[in-house]
Order: C-alpha cells, then sequence, then structure tokens
C-alpha cells in the first residue's frame, strides 16, 4: 500500500488545518490506508502520559463505548493510555485516524497493520514528511494539534495541570473546539476553563451521540473532500 501525499493547494487538503493553524499548517498531509474516512465524523482522543487509576479505567470503559457503537477515533495514540484505547479500538469495526509526529513507514505499517487497512477502516496520517525521522516534542505537539483539528469535538480523559497536555487544551478551547472530560476531583481545573463535564452517570444514554451532536452545534469541522 503506498502513501499517498496530499498538498495544501489541493482539493483534498483539510481545510480546517489551515483555517485553525495558520502558518503552522503542514504544507503536506501523507496518508496511508483510506483517506475517506476524513469525510465522517470524528471524535479525538488524548490523556496525559501519567493518569489517576481510577480515570484509567473509566477511560477503558470509554474506548470500549466508542468501539462497540462505531465511532471514529482520532488520535496519535502515543501516551501509555491512548496505546491501550488504540488496542481496543483495533479489535473493533470502527473506522480510526492514527496520526503520526514523525514521517510514515510504508512497510513497517503496512505489515503490522495490514488487516485494518485492508479493510479499508484504519487512515494513518502525518503532517511529516521523510526529512523527520524521529518524533520531538515540537512535532509531538503539531501532531496532536492536527489530530483535534480534524475532529469534531475533543475527549481528554485526564490533562496533568502543568504539563503539555494542559497547553494543549488550552489552545482546543481556544479554537471554540468541544473540548470534554471526565467528572471528578481530579479534572476539576479543566472544568472550570471550560471543558465539558461527562460522568459515568451518562451511561443512561448514548454519551457519544451527545458528544458528536454537541461538537455539530457548537460548529463541526468542514469536511474533507474526496481525494
Amino acid at each position: 500500500m503506498a502513501i499517498t501525499t496530499i498538498q495544501r493547494s489541493e482539493p483534498g487538503y483539510p481545510a480546517s488545518l489551515a483555517t485553525n493553524l495558520g502558518g503552522q499548517a503542514p504544507e503536506s498531509v501523507f496518508a496511508l490506508g483510506n483517506v475517506k474516512i476524513l469525510q465522517g465524523n470524528r471524535l479525538a482522543l488524548f490523556c496525559s502520559v501519567k493518569c489517576p487509576g481510577n480515570l484509567i479505567l473509566q477511560t477503558y470503559d470509554l474506548a470500549r463505548h466508542l468501539r462497540d457503537t462505531g465511532v471514529t477515533v482520532i488520535s496519535g495514540f502515543h501516551s501509555p493510555m491512548e496505546k491501550e484505547c488504540l488496542a481496543l479500538l483495533l479489535r473493533g469495526k470502527q473506522d480510526i485516524v492514527w496520526c503520526q509526529a514523525k514521517r510514515l513507514q510504508d512497510k513497517s505499517m503496512a505489515k503490522l497493520y495490514a488487516e485494518p487497512l485492508a479493510a479499508g477502516r484504519l487512515l494513518i496520517l502525518s503532517p511529516f514528511g521523510e526529512q523527520i525521522r524521529r518524533a520531538t516534542q515540537d512535532t509531538a505537539r503539531l501532531r496532536n494539534e492536527c489530530a483535534a483539528v480534524l475532529a469534531d469535538g475533543v475527549f481528554v480523559a485526564y490533562a496533568a495541570p502543568g504539563g503539555k497536555t494542559e497547553a494543549f487544551c488550552r489552545k482546543v478551547l481556544s479554537w471554540g473546539k468541544p473540548l470534554f472530560t471526565f467528572d471528578g476531583p481530579e479534572n476539576a481545573w479543566l472544568l472550570a476553563i471550560g471543558a465539558r463535564r461527562y460522568g459515568m452517570t451518562d451511561r443512561t444514554r448514548d454519551m457519544t451521540s451527545s458528544i458528536i451532536m454537541s461538537a455539530r452545534q457548537a460548529g463541526p469541522v468542514r469536511e474533507c473532500p474526496e481525494v
């Protein structure tokens, strides 16, 4: 499976990247997999490297719920909790968008993830070309921002106060992007600055539909046209 390059000047380039990131938007996006996944609704999922134990359990439940209800999830899947979510999501049948913080390696990824790629339910994206061979703090930041921009809403399971995820959350809110988190004292500061509350009691209704509908009401991102 070959890597597709989408130039900023081409119609297939996601307009939301240029709209939200401005001069920081990548000149090209590199894709491995089914780019049509970008035409649907997406929920971005993030978590700090260290996550409180009770929130780990809730995040497992959330990932299973997203998988079982067929929600497309986009993330860098880099932190330990995010990696666990990716493993759960890959066992389902819903679409996944995996954003990278370095160049794409088509041969190794195509082999490791041959089944979901062949099924057309996995899209691996990168805003970085061949010259970026290793992930850095700066490339990870841009990777996460691209994933958030490409989503209708962002769910942050936990953001450590004063950390990189806090800065990321504040940027997401500055874009007017719907940001959701678990209800609880661990995320009190995040709720205080504008994140929307999700408590486990909300399992009596379709939490995922609620998130997507809230994101739409706040103004969904422009969908990527077919390429």
